[in-house]
């Protein structure tokens, strides 16, 4: 179930001080942040349409208030433009002011606090796939085939981005591995948090590693089920923000 954040109650954990070198942001500023870094990283190009505001806010975990308030203030600043009619919406601004995308970026300290995320949930990742092949039952292996088949389907970043958050908590629930799925859930929302845009091409390319996790926990092959999970969680330190900000990807 997709998270709903709403930046009048407690501020985001993208930012909460949870970690070293986290820095304290609202909600709405943090959805702020992840638009503008996927614009100044290229992975929204100028003149894209984004997805609705009730897309934007569930690809995004937040609640529908708070990516509101997040698209009206990149408005303001020129970041993106919004149109009316009928092929209206909220589109990428040709030129967005490059100051204005200088201030939504992520300090080296926060990069280097994701970085150690990452590393955690891969050893979660490693643990919860390890189970699920002993575990999943025939019912949930059928959930997670049909969840990458919806995200093979996509055809926007917050669509795809709800399917694979569901994907990713059904192997950790398929484990049974009781209250450590709780953590590991746990640890999956905080990464989730930092995710930002990315173009649906480079995502369809990720749900490959999907389609052979579930052959593999369909024949209960733990090595080349966790190997494909280790490979995949892995690759966050250098295609999430952190890395693509010093050249990866």
């Amino acid at each position: 179930m997709t998270r709903q954040l709403d930046d009048t109650a407690e501020p985001s954990r993208l930012g909460a001080g949870g970690m070293p070198g986290m820095e304290r942001r609202s909600a709405m500023d943090a959805v702020r942040m992840r638009i503008g870094m996927a614009i100044s990283l290229g992975l929204l190009q100028p003149g894209e349409r984004l997805p609705d505001q009730e897309d934007v806010a569930l690809g995004l975990s937040v609640s529908p208030i708070t990516a509101r308030r997040a698209l009206a203030s990149l408005a303001e600043q020129g970041v993106v433009v919004r149109r009316r009619g009928r092929a209206g919406g909220t589109f990428v601004a040709d030129s967005p002011p490059t100051e204005v995308l200088a201030s939504l970026s992520a300090s080296p300290a926060e990069s280097q606090a994701v970085n150690r995320l990452v590393d955690r949930r891969l050893l979660f990742e490693c643990a919860v796939t390890h189970y699920a092949a002993v575990n999943a039952t025939a019912e949930q292996l059928d959930e997670l085939e049909r969840l990458t088949r919806k995200m093979a389907e996509s055809s926007d970043w917050s669509y795809y981005h709800r399917m694979d958050e569901q994907f990713h908590q059904l192997v950790g629930t398929a484990s049974c591995l009781d209250t450590a799925v709780e953590v590991y859930h746990e640890t999956l929302a905080e990464l989730y948090d930092y995710f930002i845009p990315y173009p649906i091409e480079k995502l369809h390319k990720s749900n490959h590693d999907h389609i052979a996790l579930v052959a593999a926990l369909r024949t209960r092959n733990v090595e080349e089920a966790v190997e494909v999970s280790r490979k995949h969680v892995d690759i966050l330190h250098r295609t999430m923000f952190m890395g693509l900000t010093e050249g990866g990807a």
